[in-house]
């Protein structure tokens, strides 16, 4: 019996869910809103990578989430499926050759072994031992296919699921893409319940299950970011005054440029990047002060910036040493907290920031004071020129911190 002789019904696009597969790469996140159609769109997803023939393996945070999956997929693919089909060992075998191998994240090993051209983490959101499973267990698993992952769900706070988002939105991590899509945004639901929803709903509530808004825990530092977030890039004014901050990375973190215009408190300038060197490193430092005459830069003299503070003083550049200390970091928090929460300062749209001072937390040491820091696995590199910048920018008059 040939494949090519039955048919069988795969679940339509509509048009939201076609818009986010025609622009997905390797490594796919997807939050949405509840309703929005989300599993029906990885449904059909594991079913095409299984009916050309290829294993698929999906994974869900908890069994009763997992089997309404199992039971919804094994009733779409039947005329296609094999003898060794199981349900209790949760796989499904096509005559095509492909298979789909079902995984409750409680098990720490979920994958482990396996290969797969297809992977889906159904409802990822959810997952709290993501940030081990994924790279640990379920990523080497698109090694021999160079398969492809998607990662869907509601938002549930900032975990790892959050982190992915982050990668997608990146735009220097070219393997990853991500789409935040409202529940609004399937044609197939009423504005009506939308509507009744939202008076249903608390605001928080709302934002999050509805809209697919990535909300604080409890642990974020700055607020109204993304009301403040409506600068774009701006070119150099004669009379203006500028200052940036500057956080030196390599490898693993990201050098950071942010500059301000003093008088119109305006973020007007953000350059990110990472694995050149610091010859080079210097040399787009040294450009920014060619786009802004009347610029003062203060940059993080810890570790490896010294040494480079130094060579572009030899290049008569005017860079001013930061120091990075508790008590340092944390006035410099309070600065950008202060005029975030006033709404007396404009920064960039820029994604990545935005994610970042979202993101970033603070945490009660034993002594009373305060620890600021990037959540784990996420970067602060935009925080911290952003932050080093604008308590320049408002302390200018006394030339250092």
């Amino acid at each position: 019996m040939s494949a090519r002789t039955i048919s069988v019904q795969l679940p339509k696009y509509h048009a939201a869910q076609a818009l986010v597969a025609s622009e997905a790469r390797r490594f796919n996140v997807l939050a949405c809103g509840r309703r929005w159609g989300k599993t029906e769109f990885e449904k059909r997803l594991a079913c095409e990578t299984a009916i050309a023939g290829y294993p698929v393996g999906w994974f869900a945070p908890t069994y009763k989430i997992l089997i309404k999956a199992f039971d919804e997929i094994r009733k779409t693919l039947q005329p296609l499926l094999t003898t060794g089909s199981s349900k209790s060992e949760k796989t499904l075998t096509l005559i095509t050759g492909g298979v789909i191998e079902f995984w409750t994240l409680e098990d720490p090993d979920a994958g482990r072994s396996r290969k797969y051209k297809r992977v889906i983490i159904d409802e990822a959101g959810m997952c709290a031992t993501l940030h081990s499973q994924w790279p640990e267990a379920i990523r080497p698993t698109l090694a021999d296919y160079q398969g492809d992952a998607w990662l869907g769900g509601t938002p549930k706070g900032r975990n790892f699921f959050y982190e992915a988002y982050q990668r997608g939105v990146d735009p220097l991590q070219t393997e990853w893409a991500a789409w935040q899509m409202p529940t609004s945004e399937n044609p197939y639901i009423k504005p009506v319940e939308i509507a009744a929803l939202k008076f249903e709903l608390s605001e928080r509530a709302y934002a999050q299950e509805i809209d697919a808004q990535f909300l604080d825990d409890g642990g974020g530092v700055f607020r109204n970011v993304r009301a403040c977030s409506i600068g774009i890039p701006q070119a150099a004014i004669a009379q203006h005054q500028y200052v940036g901050g500057l956080d030196w990375g390599r490898t693993n973190d990201y050098t950071v440029l942010s500059i301000f215009d003093t008088m119109a408190q305006q973020q007007v300038y953000l350059d990110r990047f990472n694995g050149i060197e610091y010859s080079l490193q210097r040399q787009r430092v040294a450009d920014a002060f060619q786009r802004y005459p009347n610029l003062i830069v203060y940059a993080e003299s810890n570790s490896i910036g010294q040494p480079n503070i130094e060579a572009l003083q030899r290049d008569s550049l005017y860079v001013i040493p930061f120091q990075t200390t508790n008590a340092s970091k944390s006035q410099a928090v309070e600065s950008l907290s202060l005029a975030l929460e006033r709404k007396t300062i404009t920064l960039l749209n820029d994604p990545i920031q935005i994610s970042e001072l979202e993101a970033y937390e603070s945490t009660r040491l034993p002594s009373g004071l305060y620890r600021y820091s990037a959540p784990d696995g996420m970067h602060d590199d935009t925080v911290m020129a952003t932050m080093i910048a604008w308590y320049g920018c408002s302390n200018r008059s006394q030339g250092v911190f």
